[in-house]
């Protein structure tokens, strides 16, 4: 039987939610990170125990630690998920991608209370596409290129772990994580039926996907192995273009769609604009120039190679497995 103290924080959200119930599987003492303002819908089980951090505040993060270890509670694993995948300004994602993340770090080494394992969940937006003509796959040994703040915060976070010397930080950066209680691609699946099928320039992307089970068991096995001072890309180690995706889900939707094509320099220039009127009021349009860069890239394959052989896994879920059961929630549950 595997126990142990765990703090994840991000606990309230879709990844956050799935670790908290991975985590509690183990047999692992569950600590979730959450805010005064988090849901805790997905957090029903009596066996979790609740952790409010303000992660804006070292001195709170440190007093946070040393009262837990005043009650005899020292974290073994720290999964830190929190972080912020939307923003209004693009500083934001700087202040909670890298600044929080700094000031927890520091927090835990001031306090002498360094955990066994430090696991960051960053992207493989912190890398950034790979090469659009040769269509070769982004590999841990690239120069990083990021092509929007996301991305930039998340490589900023990296380099500061990457930077500390006797800390055991793991980076794992997941590609497109999809599964149920995820809103992002819900809303592609919600358009698909409808019967739109939208398209952004005239050349397929290839797109790379994980399962959000088969994402937190990987993450759970990687906090819990020797391995430290190394980064993951992760995906179910297939590729799809991203006709495919549409396919598979007409398949489980049972739907015919009328296919629309825009024009890359007609979306760029619509998101150029958008931004610009938005900015008057400090706000950030869904349409925008980084989420344009994202859409604009053909090229979102990686290398996994290191997955199987350090922490033996292999996807359980390709994306047909995966849609088929994402649908079936969404439907259950009358999001669709």
């Amino acid at each position: 039987m595997m126990m142990g103290n765990i703090l994840i924080t991000g606990s309230s959200g879709f990844i956050g939610s799935f670790l908290v119930e991975e985590a509690l599987k183990r047999d692992l003492n569950v600590y979730a990170g959450i805010r005064k303002s988090s849901s805790l819908a997905y957090l029903q089980d009596p066996r979790i125990r609740f952790a409010e951090i303000d992660f804006t505040d070292k001195e709170h993060i440190r007093e946070f630690i040393l009262e837990e270890q005043r009650k005899g509670i020292k974290f073994d694993y720290i999964i830190h998920n929190a972080g912020l995948t939307k923003a209004q300004k693009k500083e934001d994602f700087y202040r909670v991608n890298y600044t929080f993340t700094r000031n927890f770090v520091e927090a835990l080494i001031e306090s002498g209370n360094v955990p066994l394992k430090f696991v960051y969940i960053s992207s493989l937006a912190a890398y950034g596409p790979g090469d659009p003509v040769s269509m070769k796959p982004v590999m841990l040994d690239d120069t990083p290129n990021p092509v929007d703040e996301y991305g930039k915060s998340k490589l900023k976070a990296e380099k500061y772990l990457q930077s500390l010397s006797d800390f055991p930080w793991l980076i794992i950066r997941p590609s497109g994580v999809y599964g149920p209680r995820e809103k992002d691609y819900f809303v592609y699946f919600q358009t698909i039926s409808r019967g739109m099928e939208p398209y952004i320039g005239y050349k397929p992307q290839i797109l790379t996907f994980i399962y959000v089970r088969d994402l937190v068991r990987l993450i759970l096995d990687a906090t819990v192995s020797g391995v430290t001072g190394r980064s993951y890309f992760v995906t179910d180690g297939k590729q799809y273009d991203s006709r495919e995706f549409a396919a598979i889900t007409k398949k489980y939707l049972q739907k015919k769609t009328f296919r629309i094509t825009l024009p890359l320099g007609l979306v760029g220039g619509i998101a150029f604009v958008m931004e610009k009127i938005f900015s008057v009021g400090g706000k950030m349009p869904t349409l925008n120039t980084d989420k344009f860069n994202i859409m604009k890239s053909t090229n979102w394959t990686c290398q996994v190679d290191g997955l199987q052989k350090d922490f033996n896994f292999r996807a359980e879920y390709d994306l047909d497995k995966g849609v088929k059961e994402v649908l079936e929630w969404y439907k259950k549950e009358a999001w669709l």
